[in-house]
């Protein structure tokens, strides 16, 4: 029997309002209970979970405001989401005030209306979700997830515990793959917003003009496309902490709107006019000169200055190469559960070539290499066999007489080659985006070879 979307409850006082929606829903295959008034509904939830009500707020008798109150104290897990006429839409913006979901107006538009309760029930069930994560949460928080027992590492460690519990804003400084957002995320995770969520944006993957809409949401018809109402990551971020990876990528205008944002604690929607009440930390990262951008005049500097409270040097693996055998044997470890290896640790000349590398990608390009060794590995333990671009020739110039420039170029041209120059399979093995390739790919002047160029564009 296929399981039902969600389950609705739907309050007015009007048969054919009542009658339309509930076909509406019962078509979407949820559960749906259909009353005619306040005192129905009360009785209803006692017997009854719901995901979501839909509430009239005219309606004889207890009216919707009423309604919301009393649902609330009864079912506070419940999401309610107000319809309403044009000449009420001030009380629906109360109720939303009050704990409503959202609200609709009446002619109502089905499909508007289907989107926002699936919308609805999506929070529902994840709101169920994190109540029972809560209880495992404390205990992840205090984990030791940041692999490292070497001095700079170290005093990572140390800073993340400083500054977890306070509400500053972190700007975290590193190379790239170096593992900021794993750092956000620890700090995130000690922190006493860690019941909320930790929303990423990674600022350098879209243009300002998409990014401005993923920061800051839309209303219906604010551009063409925009078909909905649609929160952004700011007010997902709220109660919680909001990670801008790569923020010194931002545009000029962004930047403005988000300082006042972050100076005055609203926003306002694209399309919108109402400002909308926002409480998150921030946390920033960046592998940029950011005092270099400011002098160039392309940051910024109240921004920098507002991002800039505490900071955090994460330092390359190539300055704490203590760390390498404790980074590859953890994710040795935990790939081989992941793929269901049998393979139980690394060979003394496959770690001394892991040691001889320079690290170019840092954490991430080592993580990949291991992977790729536990795909390609045949025994049970991880040889210099197994890693390709680790091979004799490769040692033997690593150090030496070559920048770090160059060492990257090979090491970018060796994995396109050997990928066909096929970019997206080329950016997940090097552990980066597909932007951040075709960035190296300009820098270094690297050219497909003819023998490829004829062939079907990679995507």
């Amino acid at each position: 029997m296929e399981s039902k979307a969600g389950r609705i409850l739907i309050v007015d006082d009007e048969f054919s309002v009542r009658d339309s929606l509930y076909n509406w829903f019962v078509k979407d295959n949820y559960d749906v209970v259909a009353v005619e008034d306040g005192e129905s509904a009360l009785h209803a939830i006692v017997d009854n979970s719901f995901d979501v009500a839909l509430l009239d707020i005219k309606m004889p008798g207890m009216d919707g405001m009423e309604l919301q109150r009393r649902l609330q104290k009864a079912a506070p897990e419940l999401l309610v989401i107000m319809i309403t006429a044009f000449a009420s839409v001030e009380t629906a913006v109360v109720a939303m005030k009050h704990g409503a979901f959202d609200y609709v107006t009446k002619p109502i538009d089905p499909d508007e209306l289907s989107h926002l309760v699936k919308r609805a029930v999506e929070k529902r069930r994840l709101v169920q979700e994190n109540v029972q994560l809560r209880r495992r949460l404390d205990d992840i928080a205090s984990a030791d997830i940041l692999v490292g027992e070497s001095p700079p590492m170290k005093n990572v460690v140390d800073l993340i515990h400083q500054v977890a519990d306070t509400d500053a804003t972190v700007l975290i400084r590193g190379e790239s793959g170096t593992g900021k957002e794993l750092i956000a995320r620890a700090i995130h995770a000690n922190s006493s917003r860690r019941y909320f969520p930790i929303v990423p944006v990674n600022s350098g993957a879209l243009p300002e003009s998409l990014l401005e809409s993923e920061l800051f949401g839309h209303e219906k018809g604010a551009f063409t496309g925009a078909h909905y109402r649609r929160k952004g990551k700011l007010e997902m971020a709220n109660g919680g902490t909001l990670f801008l990876d790569e923020i010194g990528t931002i545009g000029a205008k962004t930047q403005v709107d988000l300082l006042r944002v972050l100076e005055s604690k609203e926003l306002t929607r694209l399309g919108g006019s109402r400002a909308v009440h926002v409480d998150f930390r921030v946390v920033c990262a960046t592998n940029a000169d950011l005092e270099q951008l400011v002098s160039e005049g392309a940051f910024r500097e109240d921004l920098y200055y507002r991002i800039n409270v505490f900071a955090i040097d994460v330092p390359p693996l190539r300055d704490r190469r203590s760390d390498i055998p404790l980074l590859a044997k953890h994710f040795c470890s935990t790939l081989a559960m992941q793929m269901d290896k049998r393979i139980g640790g690394i060979s003394a000349g496959a770690m001394e070539a892991l040691m001889a590398h320079d690290w170019p990608g840092n954490v991430r390009e080592l993580a990949n290499a291991i992977e790729r060794a536990m795909v390609v590995g045949r025994n049970s333990l991880i040889d210099v066999a197994d890693l390709p671009f680790l091979g004799k020739k490769e040692q033997a110039a690593f150090g030496r007489g070559q920048t770090l420039a160059e060492v990257e170029m090979q090491h970018i041209n060796r994995v396109l080659s050997e990928d066909t120059w096929n970019i997206s399979r080329a950016a997940r093995d090097l552990g980066i985006d597909r932007a951040t390739l075709y960035a190296k790919i300009r820098k270094y002047k690297l050219h497909k070879p003819d023998a490829l160029v004829s062939h079907r564009p990679s995507l």
